[in-house]
């Protein structure tokens, strides 16, 4: 006969309730669980039979947690920190050349390096199988906490991660900013202000994006007024293309310049104060331990040191 604890835990309920306390928005909840509204609901609904009490509440059109959906919230993240802390313990008595790695990169990095490693990782270790995912910030931090994904390549230091104690960082290179434009009267420039670089609109990252956001603070930081907005794209590769095609700025990785100096028509040149930051493997404490996890972060530091990781951006294809 199954237990109240049966019902909950024996199903995605609990996965659904956490992304619709994240988003307290029922549509967007489900568009990111992949599901229907309607079965949304019906599931938050049976949890809500289970729990004996409403875990939501709606004051006009903006949802709430109620008491009982708080305690449900703080409760399923101590079951899930109980959960993950059993996995990692057991992982980490397992074999470095055996088992799977998940990794969640950073759309906006150019993710020329990383593939190429993964594919000469994968030769040397076969029965290792490795997941790189294309996120979102907000994607990645999600996967983190939920130990969704074991390693995150990420630009750091990001203000939007408040709690920094069950996590690792590990340096990769420092990155860069540029300013890209095809502008004759800035051709001879060797570094541009802010103030130089609102002459035409820009195409930019979305408003919630990382670089957006780093940019963004550095034009406050200068008195300098923001650019007027063309378009916003989410990759460098759109924000290139759209450039290159128009009359608009835009402003990129150095290191996604460097891989694509080859195909370059527009010039870049680094703003005046630089506006610099450092990419990152980002993950929990203990995944260092893991074998598979400790040997993969050591193989891409020997290959980092056998070739650095700009000398890579612009030899390899």
């Amino acid at each position: 006969m199954k237990t109240k604890s049966d019902n909950i835990f024996s199903s995605k309920t609990l996965n659904y309730f956490l992304q619709l306390a994240e988003t307290m928005n029922y549509t967007q909840a489900a568009q990111l669980l992949g599901i229907t509204q309607p079965a949304l609901t019906q599931q938050i609904k049976k949890l809500e039979r289970i729990a004996g009490a409403p875990l939501f509440y709606s004051v006009g059109k903006k949802l709430h947690l109620s008491d009982a959906g708080k305690t449900m919230l703080r409760t399923t993240h101590e079951v899930y920190d109980i959960l993950n802390a059993a996995t990692d313990e057991i992982q980490q008595t397992t074999s470095a050349t055996i088992g799977k790695i998940r990794i969640g990169l950073l759309s906006s990095i150019e993710d020329k390096v990383f593939t190429n490693f993964i594919i000469d990782y994968y030769h040397e270790n076969p029965d290792v199988e490795i997941t790189l995912l294309m996120l979102s910030r907000k994607e990645i931090w999600e996967k983190l906490e939920n130990n969704k994904i074991d390693l995150a390549i990420m630009y750091l230091p990001d203000e939007s991660i408040k709690n920094w104690k069950p996590y690792k960082s590990k340096k990769i290179m420092e990155e860069e900013i540029l300013f890209l434009h095809h502008d004759e009267a800035l051709s001879k420039k060797k570094k541009i202000k802010m103030k130089d670089t609102t002459g035409n609109r820009w195409v930019t990252y979305p408003e919630s994006y990382y670089m957006n956001e780093v940019i963004k603070e550095s034009y406050k930081n200068q008195l300098a007024d923001l650019p007027e907005v063309a378009g916003q794209y989410t990759t460098p590769s759109q924000l290139y293309k759209f450039s290159n095609a128009t009359e608009c700025y835009t402003a990129l990785p150095n290191s996604y310049v460097k891989a694509h100096e080859r195909e370059a028509e527009l010039q870049a040149i680094p703003f005046d104060p630089a506006i610099k930051f450092k990419m990152a493997f980002v993950y929990r404490s203990d995944k260092d331990q893991i074998p598979r996890i400790e040997n993969f972060l050591s193989s891409f530091d020997a290959h980092l040191i056998e070739s650095d990781y700009n000398s890579r951006l612009k030899s390899e294809d």
